[in-house]
């Protein structure tokens, strides 16, 4: 996609949650997150998915007031595309999940696949609980394969982007949420 294609679409779509929705959404996260996993005997790892987790783990892991480990992993069904494939894993974590409560960081619960595949592996990998916090969650109107124990904000069916969600791999970095155009879909 060329800048101006990318410009084009930002300026077609249409806003879902504004950059302070988000902020807001965001706080209280942490404070839920905090309120769980702040356990004396606890030291929780905490996993960002690649690469639209970076923005909401960028966001929420200063605002934890608690110890914890953080590492990454990167399973993807999209790769640049509009529509879902297979789960391919990218990278997997380097830090052991043996006996560990791990915490998964995403930006958006939408069919559920990749973050089932991800919580199923890691616990088959010995983590005594798999907790999955999202910026977001679809709204898809079907059944879906995992729950999110934490969720920022609710989303329409539409192809979103924004807050570390892409448009065919451009604007992971705006603050605020948009909605692809219908003509655009």
């Amino acid at each position: 996609m060329t800048p101006a294609e990318a410009r084009r679409l930002l300026a077609q779509a249409d806003l879902i949650h504004s950059a302070d929705a988000v902020a807001r959404a965001i706080d209280r996260l942490a404070l839920e997150i905090t309120q769980c996993l702040a356990v004396v005997d606890d030291y929780p790892l905490v996993l960002t998915v690649m690469g639209g987790g970076v923005f909401f783990a960028g966001q929420l892991l200063p605002k934890l007031a608690f110890p914890l480990e953080c590492d990454y992993l990167h399973a993807t069904r999209y790769r640049n595309t509009l529509q879902g494939q297979g789960v391919a894993w990218v990278a997997t974590p380097r830090a052991s999940v043996q006996d560990r409560t791990v915490l998964v960081l995403d930006d958006i619960l939408d069919e559920g696949i990749t973050l089932a595949a991800i919580r199923s592996r890691l616990l088959e990998q010995g983590a005594r609980d798999c907790l999955i916090a999202v910026l977001t969650e679809k709204e898809i109107g079907t059944p879906k394969p995992v729950d999110a124990d934490f969720v920022g904000l609710r989303l329409p069916d539409r192809y979103v982007f924004g807050c570390g969600m892409d448009i065919r791999g451009a604007w992971r970095n705006l603050p605020a949420i948009y909605a692809l155009s219908e003509a655009d879909r």
